[in-house]
């Protein structure tokens, strides 16, 4: 008798140590998030591994612990105003891409794609096991932030043009709609860079307001219409070997969810960020050829000497930016020192598969 009341005064007295935890794993979390891309934007907001996917897997997999309510640019704040408002605690969560902030931190564009970089198996490789996720963190914890990668759009295309590009001459005084690192390189071959919405490509292209325009891929692109504006549609993938969605959040509310919903969090944004990938590679070969077949879109490769001048110019561009911030210094060279063991691998064993 002695043994079982001491046995039942401990488990008493040991119940208030551990009732904390169990009350916040089992709490509810309303978060918010806000979006770069607009209503209804394949990929970017609605659609297999998009940013409402995200969403509902995370209400799913959490069983309504943590329910987070979309905004699409425009229903809560402007379009590239994601940043600010989970630095401010508008909302918790943001989507879009890491380039997007370059005015505020250079380095950040790392995160998105690099000219002549990573493609979609390497930066992910950089990401996930190479160190990248370590110096994500370390770039945005002073600001209070944290991220994850939640989709990559694979290699893009060059873009669209008014007119037809035959030497690098041509890109002098053009106009063009081109984000990021790319268009640091276009600004040093003359071109008169634009940082334009999605959803202000097609109009700006169409009205001549500029001679351009770069978005993703035949897929997107030709939701957007920019097969009426332009006829010269280029690749070679050279700006963007593939394409990093951000899933944006507070640090501070990143640290208030319990230890489960993290990991559910990092799953679903992981699991976003191959179901969108495959998601375009599964619909841009038919768009491709649709434009090409319907809509007498020339689709052409870069010329050769194009090319070349254009990694002379990505390297000189990388190179001044890293010299002039210590941050982005530490990143470029983490990042190339992963990107040439990553080249070499795929020197063996992806370019003589896909030279057959």
């Amino acid at each position: 008798m002695n043994r079982r009341k001491f046995l039942a005064a401990s488990s008493l007295a040991a119940a208030p140590l551990a009732a904390p935890s169990i009350v916040r794993a089992q709490s509810t979390f309303n978060w918010k998030m806000t979006n770069a891309y607009g209503p209804g934007s394949p990929f970017y907001v609605e659609g297999p591994g998009s940013p409402t996917d995200f969403c509902k897997k995370v209400s799913e997999m959490s069983d309504g612990r943590l329910n987070i309510q979309h905004f699409a640019a425009g229903e809560l704040i402007p379009a590239l105003e994601g940043f600010d408002a989970v630095r401010s605690g508008v909302v918790e969560m943001n989507a879009a891409n890491a380039y997007f902030w370059a005015g505020k931190l250079p380095a950040a564009q790392y995160f998105t794609t690099v000219p002549f970089g990573l493609n979609f198996q390497g930066m992910n490789a950089w990401l996930y096991h190479g160190g990248g996720m370590e110096l994500w963190d370390e770039l945005y914890e002073p600001l209070g932030l944290k991220a994850l990668p939640m989709g990559n759009t694979g290699v893009q295309m060059t873009g669209w043009f008014r007119d037809p590009i035959e030497s690098i001459d041509d890109f002098k005084d053009l106009k063009m709609r081109i984000p990021g690192l790319a268009g640091k390189v276009y600004a040093t071959l003359g071109v008169d860079v634009k940082l334009l919405p999605g959803g202000e490509i097609f109009p700006a292209l169409e009205r001549g307001v500029i001679d351009a325009a770069e978005f993703v891929g035949p897929y997107q692109d030709r939701r957007l219409g920019l097969q009426n504006a332009a006829k010269y549609y280029y690749t070679t993938g050279w700006h963007e070997p593939s394409n990093v969605t951000e899933l944006l959040m507070s640090k501070k509310a990143w640290d208030s969810l319990p230890a489960d919903l993290q990991a559910i969090v990092k799953s679903a944004a992981m699991a976003c960020n191959l179901e969108s990938h495959t998601w375009c590679e599964a619909n841009n070969a038919e768009a491709l050829t649709d434009l090409v077949e319907n809509f007498g879109v020339q689709a052409n490769v870069l010329p050769a000497e194009v090319v070349a001048s254009l990694k002379t110019a990505t390297a000189e561009v990388l190179e001044a930016g890293a010299e002039a911030d210590p941050t982005t210094r530490k990143i470029h060279d983490a990042f190339m020192a992963f990107a040439a063991k990553h080249h070499q691998w795929s020197a063996i064993s992806e370019k003589p598969y896909h030279s057959l």
